[in-house]
């Protein structure tokens, strides 16, 4: 089956749906961790949605990308999120573009490259992962925080905090998880090849 087209027998859609839920489930049990660290669950979300792409496809990783913030808004929702509930969709959107821009610059490199570990594709992961920090930069930082947040309150105060969680933190978090699937991608794809 090609993941990329959908067009499959029910074996492959029920193998992709199970894929996306353990992907999934490892996303959930990484956002109780939430509250420790944005640097445990950021990274561990990224990896899923690199995984899904490599493994499952891109609309399943789309799926992946839209239900991760509301799952983290259910477990550990912060209060700015609380306060800035538009909040939800930007991050969406900005999972999304990572998904997008590593289905169709990331995973095409790191094929021609034999899925090595090559300067062009590490430059590639880099600038997929500058992409979703700067959209939700933009976005979040820059648009939606300081539109919502009231002035004089104690969220106000913390914004360039918020600011750089939700910019410069993505950075950091995309290009760690890319690091992680670079360390786990020989043996999860020896999994998906005996399927």
């Amino acid at each position: 089956m090609n993941p990329e087209n959908g067009k499959g027998s029910i074996n492959d859609l029920t193998w992709q749906m199970a894929v996306t839920a353990i992907l999934l489930a490892i996303c959930v049990a990484s956002q109780f961790m939430k509250n420790l660290s944005v640097y445990i669950t950021g990274p561990i979300v990224n990896l899923c949605l690199i995984v899904a792409i490599m493994t499952v496809g891109v609309w399943w990783a789309v799926v992946l990308a839209v239900i991760t913030p509301v799952t983290a808004f259910l477990i550990t929702a912060s209060p700015v999120m609380q306060m800035v509930p538009a909040m939800i969709p930007m991050i969406m959107l900005g999972n999304i573009v990572l998904v997008i821009t590593a289905c169709y610059f990331f995973k095409p490199s790191f094929a021609g490259a034999g899925e090595k570990l090559a300067v062009k594709n590490a430059a590639i992961a880099v600038c997929c992962c500058i992409a979703k920090a700067l959209f939700m930069g933009l976005t979040i930082s820059l648009w939606l925080l300081p539109s919502y947040i009231p002035e004089g309150t104690p969220l106000r105060e913390k914004l360039p905090v918020f600011q750089t969680t939700f910019s410069v933190t993505q950075l950091i978090t995309a290009i760690v998880g890319f690091v992680y699937f670079y360390i786990i991608w020989k043996p999860v794809k020896k999994m998906v090849e005996k399927r």
